[in-house]
């Protein structure tokens, strides 16, 4: 059973070697960033609320305006995007142009006004694919091109997770995970004790890329704020290794979509 699914997720995975459409020349920034924000429910609502508002913070936080200031155009572009099962996408902010503290605000107003939304399953590989087509119908033009993806588990439902990963990053987009790990795994569906690792393995990958895991309520708003600050500049954190291609693989990446079958079948 497993094995047919999958076999039909690769099948969607294969439509994708076609690649992106060809970008046109836009307005040139040192940063396209697609902020991509896991709203599935396993999400709490006060979970939810506590990553909105880690969100609305880090956008205009002092570090972030001045990593933006301090690039080479001195702006970058950014949407927010919200994803959960494979038929959930949705741009809640499009592209803006970020330059300094006004247009940051603005960007922040406009993502507070929006819903809170929750939706079934965790398809990582469906929104990283959505997120991914973003950067065509982008009017801008980055000297570098990044998905953040944050979630709370591991991909579970749609194509999986690796062969879209590599498609992405084979298009010159960088993935960044931020794994949020506030609850005990469910051992049985949902998320999983070692997600960090997962989101090392298994989701981030290009140039640079990096996890930051947020383990306890309290670094949440922190660790968002840290993790925009440095994609924004082009750094990684010094503790934390880049994703590499050659490390050996400590865990299964379809280890989502078998919970999902083991609880689909009790």
């Amino acid at each position: 059973m497993l094995g047919a699914r999958i076999g039909a997720g690769l099948l969607v995975v294969a439509s994708l070697s076609v690649g992106l459409p060809a970008r046109a020349q836009g307005i040139p920034v040192d940063l396209e960033l697609v902020l991509a924000v896991d709203v599935s429910r396993s999400m709490d609502l006060d979970e939810q609320e506590l990553q909105r508002q880690g969100y609305l913070e880090a956008i205009t936080a002092p570090e972030v305006i001045q990593a933006i200031r301090a690039g080479a155009y001195g702006r970058i572009a950014l949407t927010y995007v919200e994803w959960a099962g494979p038929a959930h996408q949705q741009v809640v902010v499009p592209w803006r142009l970020i330059e300094d503290r006004p247009s940051a605000e603005a960007f922040a107003a406009e993502l507070a006004e929006a819903p809170l939304t929750r939706e079934r399953w965790t398809s990582i590989s469906s929104g990283l694919r959505f997120a991914a087509g973003l950067f065509a119908d982008s009017p801008y033009r980055g000297l570098r091109r990044v998905i953040d993806v944050s979630g709370d588990g591991a991909n579970n439902t749609g194509p999986p997770v690796e062969p879209v990963r590599d498609w992405v990053l084979a298009q010159d987009i960088v993935i960044n995970g931020l794994p949020i790990m506030l609850k005990e795994a469910n051992p049985g569906f949902g998320s999983i004790k070692e997600l960090d690792i997962y989101y090392e393995d298994c989701v981030i990958g290009g140039p640079g890329s990096f996890v930051i895991p947020v383990r306890e309520r309290e670094q949440f708003v922190p660790a968002i704020r840290q993790k925009l600050a440095l994609e924004v500049a082009g750094r990684q954190p010094a503790v934390l290794l880049a994703a590499s291609p050659f490390r050996e693989k400590r865990i299964d990446c379809l280890i989502g979509e078998r919970l999902r079958m083991q609880w689909m079948d009790r």
